[in-house]
């Protein structure tokens, strides 16, 4: 597990939230403080790309247990996966640099979730991400929205899905996992080519 000292602070530090009864509403924006470690870096001193996924994750995770959403997972053998997850970076975060991720729940359609992450330091947006997670049983098979939604009491958002998220999820989207999905690159496909 990348990143496990961070997560088992988040962690603690969402139960305790949640005890203390400092919950969030399921479309509530949920805030975690950071700080950008030594081991964040890459060779040019800042934040690496693939570091910000994983501080992602503590975003989500702090959202899905402080709104109880994390509880019902648990309870019913749930668990989610992302499957499409787009991230545009604006300004580098450096060594020491505090950071505050905001993490909030955009809506559903009707085989996924979608959720938008920032990191924001002094009110100015550094780095956002948008990612597409489904639902999935312990058991197998999937778990719909809409399902999911009844189990957890959430419910739709007060605004539709902008219809640009559809048109990213449709231009980003691999085959299915059981589909045929070979590796070709121009110059490998199939008729006329190069001389």
């Amino acid at each position: 597990m990348h990143l496990i000292f961070r997560t088992l602070l988040v962690m603690r530090a969402a139960r305790r939230g949640l005890a203390r009864g400092k919950t969030l509403g399921h479309h509530d924006v949920g805030r975690i403080s950071l700080r950008t470690l030594l081991t964040d870096l890459d060779i040019l001193r800042h934040m690496n790309n693939g570091v910000y996924l994983s501080i992602f994750d503590l975003g989500r995770l702090d959202l899905m247990i402080r709104s109880g959403m994390w509880a019902v997972m648990e309870k019913n053998g749930w668990y989610a996966v992302v499957v499409n997850q787009t991230v545009s970076y604006r300004r580098s975060l450096t060594l020491g640099q505090r950071f505050t991720v905001e993490t909030r729940i955009i809506g559903t359609d009707e085989e996924a979730g979608y959720i938008e992450h920032r990191i924001v330091v002094d009110g100015q947006v550094y780095t956002r991400a948008l990612m597409r997670a489904r639902f999935i049983r312990r058991s197998g098979g999937t778990v719909s929205p809409a399902e999911f939604m009844a189990a957890t009491g959430m419910t739709e958002t007060a605004e539709p899905l902008p219809a640009w998220i559809a048109d990213w999820r449709d231009a980003v989207a691999l085959p299915r996992s059981r589909a045929d999905a070979p590796s070709t690159w121009p110059g490998d496909w199939p008729g006329p080519g190069p001389a």
